[in-house]
C-alpha cells in the first residue's frame, strides 16, 4: 500500500456503499480509526462523507452517525432522499450521492495529488479517468472478497491502486466495546440497493 506522506490527499466516502461493503465482510467501520489510519500514512487535507438523509419530523437513525462524523474531522455532504412508489405499489426511497461526489472530486482535482474513493460503483469510472488526466492518483477501496463482490471490474482496472476493504479491517473495524455512534442497519439499507456486478 503506497501512500506517500507528502501527497495532498482527499478521502471521498460513499457512505451507503461503504456501509454495505463492510456489512458483507462482517464488520462495522470505526470512522475515527479510519481517519487516523490515513492521516498516519499521508497528508489528508479533507475527508468527505456522502449520505442521503430522510427528511422527516421523526428521529433519523442516521443522525447520531452524521453528528459524530461532523464533530470528528469529516466534511458531510448530504441531501434529502426522494420517496416514490414502485410498480408493485411498495413505498421506496432513493438517495444516490454519485453526482455530488463526482462534482467535488473534479472541482478539487487541480488542488490535490491523491484521491481515495470508498466505493465500488462502476459509475465512478469516468470521473476517476477524468481526475487522472489532471495528474491525480486515484486509490479505490471496496471489496472483491465479499460475497457478492462490491467492486465493479471496470472501476478496479481504472484505479491507480485498489485496496480491498477486508485488508483494512484490522485497522478500521469498530471494536465490540466501542460505544461510538453507528447508523442503524435498516436506515442505511433503505437508502441503497446493490445488485451483484452493479456495485
Amino acid at each position: 500500500m503506497l501512500f506517500p506522506n507528502h501527497e495532498r490527499t482527499v478521502l471521498f466516502i460513499d457512505g451507503a456503499k461503504l456501509y454495505v461493503a463492510s456489512r458483507h465482510l462482517g464488520f462495522d467501520v470505526d470512522y475515527r480509526s479510519l481517519l487516523e489510519y490515513f492521516r498516519s500514512r499521508t497528508n489528508v487535507i479533507r475527508a468527505y462523507y456522502y449520505s442521503a438523509m430522510i427528511d422527516s419530523d421523526e428521529y433519523s437513525p442516521l443522525k447520531p452517525l452524521t453528528d459524530y462524523l461532523a464533530y470528528n474531522g469529516y466534511s458531510l455532504v448530504t441531501k434529502t432522499v426522494r420517496e416514490y412508489t414502485d410498480p408493485s405499489g411498495k413505498r421506496r426511497v432513493k438517495g444516490n450521492m454519485d453526482v455530488e461526489l463526482a462534482v467535488d472530486m473534479l472541482e478539487l482535482s487541480p488542488h490535490i495529488e491523491h484521491a481515495v474513493l470508498f466505493s465500488g460503483d462502476a459509475d465512478f469510472r469516468r470521473v476517476v479517468e477524468a481526475v487522472q488526466r489532471h495528474g491525480v492518483r486515484v486509490t479505490v477501496i471496496s471489496s472483491v472478497k465479499s460475497n457478492p463482490p462490491m467492486i465493479a471490474d471496470e472501476l478496479r482496472r481504472q484505479a491507480d491502486q485498489f485496496l480491498d476493504l477486508a485488508d483494512l479491517m484490522e485497522d478500521i473495524a469498530r471494536k465490540v466495546s466501542d460505544v461510538r455512534p453507528r447508523a442503524s442497519r435498516t436506515a442505511v439499507a433503505d437508502l441503497v440497493t446493490v445488485q451483484p456486478g452493479q456495485a
